[in-house]
């Protein structure tokens, strides 16, 4: 029988009497039974923050403190109770101002953890203000911390009176360009004060007929299923359903079929819904439970009995593509696509002939995503009869096609919404929970609810690709590349859905930055048994780069030049091609190079200077490249509607995931339509459902601000036109509807006119409409006696086009270095069943990002992009690991080549270099 207890407390300064169970977490009754759901619950482990709330003042984490340890008369404060939308505390303030609050998810946490600093410190320093941080294990995976610190500091300043609420608040001039400005983001507001439902927020307020879901996850890597029994599931407590595949009979496929490539020996139908044959990687569903409440389901789910037949598990990319290696999917070899690239001469006779040849094996781990929030959504039956999906998803489009497809109902029947995101960086690319979701429904006829807990959301969603890279550079006399040659094997893990893409990617970009005449390589995707791949930020360069850009380092050395002076040498200019073979429409790097030239000689004095036998200081350099927009044929659609009161309503599936979809969103539109003298508060936004919107694609190739941009452009040209009156003024929407004439007109953007497709036999082609560029400089420190990196500075020269918003820009240049950071010193899966919390995956907290990051851009305008803009969220990801590895190099002479570098990596290298 279980025994209830009953305590008085003060909850935001209103007294509460709370009968709960005494076992029960203080997050779980804040949220599931006093509706206050701005405090947010994310790693479920004390490790992340987000569920931070005050007792008597003091920080803490309410998703491992049990409601038997309040004591009476407790005084909690939560989000809700530091500050409301129309009464902001300072802090709140100074958030929305520095934009702060990227996917926001985090963000709750921090601004009560950093009000119970300021009630003991109103005036710290910025150590001080990441201690903290630190100490309570607030965590963020957006921002970089940097702006977090900056508006602790600004608000600080607002409560001791040394500013003004005006210094903290922006405004646009009338009549005024918002490009390049820090106008604020349109979903700050809800985000800073804990009103903004994130996807369990809402299963909360969800009908009461509503089920949970639970999945059956496999727990081991490689197995054939001899045996599933259910019985003892289907007798557990509010269990309605215990689903598995033969529910599904012939519909037990994911419908990733429309997304192989040709010349793929995979055709997409290898990913079961549940497994019933085999497993392909830990953590596999195997059933699916529906029961009345979330921990029903979970302790149903525990008691399906799987027999299995272990097979061997094949961890690796090269280990699942040597010859004796067994067929992981029966039928279809684990090397399932092959990519060559042939670049200019055969390569052979250059390698042999050149002055200076440089070679290497390079291995860039699986890297985590290690969200805040797990993966979280519902599904239910809409009242026009479509199986209706909320999601976290950042292309809506594609879990409309795929469930569809599994389920074999037309698209139009499926609809998808997006809930605000606590952040992707890539993984919802690949839907599978959505399917599961829609599933649920379909069988049972009833509201869905699927909620990961922070293990399954490690083990069970999509992780970058690892890649082994063998790479050679060749040179000749003068340090001109002459030619490279590589051999990629990619581990996609157990399924496909993108391998053979991001196979392209990784082609494309090996030793970009440079022109190399000649280039003879092959690109290997491959099956393993690992978690399946799936998109992160600056989607396969990260595993190439690393690979040229450390050798570029190694030629220099062999040749006794500086590294940087090598790159300069070698840089794209008027004239250059890819490794893909095509020409650039600009040529930004020289001006990079040289506005980075002298902040890396200070640099360099600096590590010479301040070095010491103990803590060995070092710089390094990288430079990187990404494409904006995907391949060729890449387009996207937008509506713009004038409405009744002369706003305009912009309809668009421009995903937001915390990189600044809506402020993209509304500067586009208000650019656009500057000729109405609309202010921007007249733009409605209407975002990201497929029954409502036309598709603008995915928030993915740093392609979104560039194509809506673009789209947006068309349709306000269109609404416009109509709108003109013969004088030149512009119709009101009454003088429309009266002369009978459209208040609603969709833009239109396609690459197609200025691309060229992908040639899959020799990896040449111009697939992408242009391109974003950077010099990344690293000052480390390394502890000679423990192998410890600290990363000193990090400095970031970009070209991005024209800076649409400069908040949401600068956002994501700092987090981006931090993730950089992350991926080079700490972050991996490689062991599902030890890999299951942030600590375990090496999330970097505040004290493992430096707080000195600089980012400096030049805006060269793109003739094809919106207002001369590309994109900015792939390019800071895409080799800042590598000017960090480089760096370690140079203050120890420790060549790291298989990521990350831990202390014990580097260790080991030093003790190397001394026999």
């Amino acid at each position: 029988m279980l025994s209830l207890k009953i305590i008085s407390v003060i909850v935001n300064g209103i007294r509460k009497s709370i009968v709960c169970d005494p076992e029960e977490t203080l997050g779980n009754v804040l949220r599931n039974q006093l509706g206050l759901t701005g405090t947010k619950l994310g790693c479920g482990t004390g490790q992340c923050g987000a569920c931070s709330v005050l007792i008597d003042g003091k920080v803490v984490r309410s998703c491992v403190k049990k409601m038997k340890a309040i004591p009476e008369n407790a005084n909690i404060v939560t989000i809700e109770g530091i500050g409301t939308p129309d009464n902001l505390h300072a802090l709140q303030i100074a958030w929305m101002y520095h934009g702060a609050a990227q996917c926001g998810f985090c963000t709750p946490g921090f601004i009560v953890s950093a009000k119970a600093l300021l009630d003991e410190n109103i005036n710290p320093t910025r150590k001080e203000v990441r201690d903290w941080f630190q100490k309570h294990r607030n965590a963020c995976r957006c921002t970089g911390y940097k702006p977090l610190v900056d508006a602790v500091m600004d608000a600080a300043k607002l409560i001791r009176g040394e500013i003004a609420l005006e210094d903290l608040t922006f405004k646009l001039p009338e009549n005024t360009s918002m490009l390049g400005t820090k106008f604020p983001r349109p979903d700050g507001l809800p985000k800073v004060t804990g009103t903004c439902d994130y996807g369990h927020d809402l299963i909360l307020k969800l009908p009461e007929d509503t089920l949970h879901m639970a999945m059956v996850n496999a727990k081991v890597s490689h197995a054939n299923i001899l045996s599933i029994d259910i019985s003892e599931a289907e007798k557990m407590p509010g269990v309605h359903k215990v689903i598995t595949a033969k529910d599904l009979g012939d519909k037990n496929v994911m419908g990733f079929t429309f997304m192989a490539m040709p010349k793929n020996k995979n055709d997409g139908k290898e990913r079961p819904v549940l497994c019933d044959k085999k497993v392909f990687q830990y953590g596999d569903p195997i059933a699916l439970v529906c029961a009345d409440t979330e921990v029903q389901a979970r302790v149903a789910a525990d008691k399906v009995k799987v027999e299995y037949e272990l097979l061997p598990a094949y961890m690796s990319g090269p280990e699942a593509a040597a010859p004796d290696a067994m067929e992981i999917h029966p039928g279809i070899p684990n090397v399932h696509f092959e990519l060559p690239v042939i670049k200019g001469e055969e390569t052979g006779p250059i390698m042999d002939e050149a002055a200076y040849v440089v070679e290497g094996d390079f291995y860039v781990q699986r890297q985590p995503h290690l969200v805040l929030e797990p993966e979280v959504g519902f599904a239910y039956t809409d009242d026009e009869g479509r199986i209706t999906v909320h999601t976290k998803s950042l292309v809506v489009v594609l879990p409309q096609i795929v469930i569809a497809l599994t389920l074999g109902l037309p698209p139009e029947k499926v609809r998808i919404i997006m809930n605000p995101v606590g952040a992707s960086f890539g993984y919802k690319l690949t839907p599978n929970s959505e399917v599961y979701m829609a599933v649920g429904t379909w069988i049972t006829g009833k509201p869905v609810a699927l909620h990961y807990d922070y293990a399954q959301q490690t083990y069970y969603t999509g992780k970058r690709s690892p890649m082994n890279t063998y790479c050679k550079l060749a040179a000749d006399k003068d340090g001109k590349l002459l030619a490279m040659e590589h051999d990629i094997i990619l581990d996609h893990g157990a399924y496909d859905a993108g391998g053979d893409f991001l196979a392209t990617k990784a082609a494309r970009f090996c030793g970009s930055c440079y022109h190399i005449p000649n280039i003879r390589g092959l690109v290997k995707s491959t099956f393993t048994n690992n978690a399946f791949g799936t998109a992160f930020r600056a989607y396969g360069s990260p595993q190439t780069l690393f690979a040229s850009e450390s050798l570029m380092d190694e030629l220099a050395a062999k040749m006794g030049i500086d590294p940087f002076e090598l790159r300069y040498k070698n840089i794209y200019r008027p004239g250059s091609t890819t490794p893909s073979g095509n020409e650039l429409d600009c040529h930004p790097l020289e001006q990079l190079m040289d506005m980075m030239r002298p902040k890396y000689q200070e640099a360099q004095a600096r590590a010479i200077t301040e070095s010491t036998p103990e803590l060995k200081r070092g710089v390094g350099i990288s430079l990187g490249t990404y494409n904006t927009t995907g391949d060729h044929g890449d387009n996207g659609e937008v509506d713009l509607e004038l409405m009744p009161d002369g706003t305009v309503t912009v309809y668009n599936t421009y995903e937001e995931q915390g990189q600044g979809a809506e402020i993209g969103t509304l500067t586009a539109a208000y650019e656009a339509l500057r000729p109405l003298g609309l202010k921007p508060e007249q733009i409605n936004l209407v975002m990201n459902d497929t029954a409502k919107c036309p598709i603008t694609g995915a928030a993915a190739a740093s392609r979104l601000f560039f194509v809506n941009g673009n789209a947006t452009l068309h349709a306000a040209t269109q609404l416009m036109d109509a709108m003109r009156k013969p004088d030149g003024s512009f119709r009101t929407y009454q003088e429309m509807m009266a002369e009978g004439i459209p208040v609603k007109y969709r833009g239109k953007f396609t690459n197609a006119d200025h691309t060229t497709p992908y040639n899959l036999d020799n990896g040449q082609g111009s697939p992408s409409s242009t391109y974003m560029y950077a010099v990344f400089m690293s000052e480390v420190e390394v502890n000679t006696n423990t192998g410890k990196v600290n990363v000193l500075k990090m400095t970031l020269n970009t070209d991005i086009g024209t800076i649409g918003s400069k908040l949401a820009v600068d956002g994501q240049m700092y987090g981006g270095l931090a993730q950089g950071i992350g991926l080079a010193l700490s972050e991996d899966f490689y062991d599902p069943a030890k890999h299951q919390t942030m600590v375990a995956c090496g999330f970097p907290y505040i004290n493992d990002i430096t707080d000195d990051l600089e980012v400096n851009y030049i805006q060269t305008p793109r003739a094809t992009g919106p207002f001369g803009a590309a994109g900015c969220g792939e390019i800071p990801l895409t080799a800042p690991h590598v000017a960090i590895i480089n760096a370690i190099n140079n203050a120890t002479g420790v060549r790291i080549k298989d990521l990350p570098a831990l202390p014990e990596k580097v260790l080991a290298g030093l003790k190397s270099l001394k026999k």
